[in-house]
C-alpha cells in the first residue's frame, strides 16, 4: 500500500517538470513558513505546464508564467491518496527530512554569543571600548577570520586577555602576547589576533579604529597603550634635563644640556637607567616643534622640557616615571583639540601636572577659526575647559601659541 502511494506521489510530483514546485515548498518549510498561497514559475515550458495539469486534474491557465496554489496541491495530494498527510509530508517523502533553518540559525547565533561572552564581559566594564565593539561586529572581521564560533571563541578569549592588560605602563609586545595567549608571536603582524587587538588599542588610545597599515602607524597605535614593538624604535625627545657622570644615559643628558641641543633617548637606554632623575620642574609639550624652537631660542639655558610627540610612547612613559621618582614636578601644554585632550588626560593620570597655558582661560583668549571635531573628552584639571571647547568649537594647535610658550621658558631662567 505504501509503495503504491509513493509510486503515485512520484508520478504526480516527482518528475523533473514539478521539481521547481517541490523546491519552493521545501524552502518555505525550511524557513518555517506555511504552505499556503500561490507560487509562480516564470517562463514555464509546455512540459512543466502539462505536469501541473496532471497533478491538479484541470487546465493550468495560459501565458508564459505558471501559478500554482499550494493549498490546492495539498488538497489534491490528500484526496487522491497520493499522500494522506498533505504537501509537507510529500516533500519529506520525495527529498528526505527538511532542515529547520530558524532553529539552526538561532543555535548558530547563540554559539556566536557564547564565543563572544568573555570579550563582551571585558568590554562591558570599559565604556571607551563600546563603540569599537559595535564597529568590530559591523566589519565582520571576526567571522571572516574564523570558520565558526568554536574557532572564534579561541581568538576572542585571547583578545579579551590582551585587553585586560591594556593600557600597560610599558610592556614588549612579545611579552604581552606570551602572557595573554601563551604564544609570544600571537600578536605578530598578519596574525588574526593582531588585527583585532590593534584596532582595540587604537580605540583605547582615542585613534580611528581602522588606521594606516604602515609600520610607523602600527608602532604608534601600540605605543598609545604602553606596548612597544622593540626597545630601539620607541624614543622620547627632551631638552635641558640634568644628567650625571656615572651612567651612560646621564652622560648623554649632561652633554646635550651643555650643548643646548635636544636629546633623543631610546626605551632601551631608559630601561637601563635605574636612577631617578631629579629635575625640579619640567615642562611637558605635545609637539616636537616646541622643543626645536626652544633649543634655537634658549640653547643651554633652556629649562627642562619633555615632548610626548603625540600619543606617548613607552620611552616617554619611562622618562616621566624616572622624573617623577626623582620628585620632579610637571606643567603641561598641548593642542586644544579632543585628541590633544585625550593625551593630556593620560599624562595627567600617570604623573600629575599643573596646566601650562592649558586651561579654559587660555583657550578663550587665543584666536582660531579651525573647526573642532572628534569625540569630546573631560578635562579633570579644569572642567571648565571641556565646556568652553564644546561651546566655542574651535581647535588651537600648539604652534599658534609658540611665542607665549617660549616666553614662559625664558622667564624661568
Amino acid at each position: 500500500m505504501v509503495d503504491r502511494m509513493n509510486d503515485r506521489l512520484k508520478r504526480l510530483l516527482g518528475s523533473p517538470e514539478t521539481a521547481w514546485l517541490v523546491e519552493r515548498a521545501r524552502r518555505r518549510l525550511e524557513q518555517g513558513r506555511p504552505l499556503t498561497g500561490t507560487v509562480t514559475l516564470g517562463a514555464a515550458s509546455p512540459n512543466e505546464r502539462r505536469a501541473i495539469e496532471r497533478l491538479l486534474g484541470r487546465r493550468a491557465g495560459t501565458g508564459t508564467s505558471l501559478s500554482v496554489s499550494l493549498d490546492e496541491v495539498d488538497r489534491v495530494l490528500r484526496s487522491s491518496g497520493a499522500c494522506h498527510d498533505g504537501l509537507a509530508a510529500a516533500v519529506v517523502v520525495l527529498h528526505g527530512p527538511v532542515r529547520d533553518l530558524p532553529r539552526e540559525n538561532a543555535e548558530w547565533e547563540a554559539a556566536w554569543r557564547d564565543a563572544c561572552a568573555k570579550l563582551d564581559a571585558v568590554v562591558a566594564a570599559r565604556p571607551e571600548l563600546h563603540g569599537w565593539r559595535s564597529w568590530l561586529d559591523s566589519t565582520g572581521q571576526v567571522r571572516r577570520s574564523a570558520p565558526g564560533p568554536g574557532e572564534a571563541r579561541v581568538l576572542l578569549d585571547q583578545l579579551a586577555e590582551v585587553l585586560r592588560r591594556l593600557p600597560s605602563p610599558g610592556i614588549p609586545i612579545g611579552r604581552l602576547a606570551a602572557e595573554s595567549c601563551g604564544d609570544a608571536h600571537a600578536l605578530d603582524e598578519g596574525r588574526p589576533l593582531a588585527t583585532q587587538a590593534m584596532s582595540a588599542a587604537r580605540a583605547l588610545g582615542g585613534l580611528p579604529y581602522a588606521g594606516e597599515g604602515t609600520a610607523d602607524a602600527r608602532r604608534k597605535a601600540w605605543a598609545a597603550v604602553g606596548v612597544h614593538l622593540d626597545d630601539l624604535s620607541s624614543t622620547v625627545v627632551c631638552l635641558g634635563l640634568p644628567g650625571d657622570d656615572r651612567t651612560p644615559t646621564g652622560r648623554m643628558l649632561a652633554a646635550a644640556r651643555e650643548a643646548g641641543e635636544p636629546c633623543v633617548l631610546t626605551l632601551r637606554q631608559l630601561c637601563r637607567h635605574e636612577t631617578p632623575i631629579a629635575a625640579g620642574l619640567v615642562r611637558i609639550c605635545e609637539n616636537p616643534v616646541v622643543v626645536a624652537a626652544a633649543a634655537d631660542a634658549l640653547g643651554p639655558l633652556c629649562p627642562g622640557l619633555v615632548c610626548v610627540s603625540g600619543r606617548p610612547s613607552a620611552a616617554v612613559w619611562r622618562l616621566l616615571d624616572l622624573l617623577a621618582a626623582g620628585g620632579t614636578g610637571f606643567v603641561y601644554h598641548g593642542d586644544f583639540d579632543w585628541g590633544g585632550i585625550g593625551i593630556a588626560a593620560a599624562v595627567h593620570e600617570r604623573v600629575g601636572w599643573r596646566p601650562w597655558r592649558y586651561d579654559a582661560a587660555s583657550y578663550e583668549v587665543t584666536p582660531s577659526r579651525a573647526p573642532l571635531t572628534g569625540r569630546p573628552r573631560p578635562t579633570p584639571w579644569d572642567p571648565a575647559l571641556s565646556a568652553a571647547m564644546l561651546r566655542r568649537a574651535v581647535r588651537i594647535e600648539e604652534e599658534l601659541v609658540l611665542g607665549d610658550l617660549l616666553a614662559d621658558l625664558a622667564a624661568d631662567l
